[in-house]
């Protein structure tokens, strides 16, 4: 794809990535100051980004 849809689709793995990073450290965070369920559901939210990612880069 060409233009600027093209260049933001390039993008938007990368996007997604950083985005999986914040979500794995506000996770732990979360995790380490007793929030048990917010800090697994951003794990897993993390999870499903980085799932998102390997599926759009095959």
């Amino acid at each position: 794809m060409t233009g600027p849809l093209g260049s933001i689709a390039a993008a938007a793995p990368a996007i997604a990535m950083l985005g999986c990073f914040a979500c794995v450290a506000g996770g732990i965070a979360l995790l380490r100051r007793g929030d048990r369920r917010k800090g697994v559901l951003m794990l897993v939210m993390a999870v499903v980004l980085l799932g998102n990612v390997l599926i759009w880069t095959l």
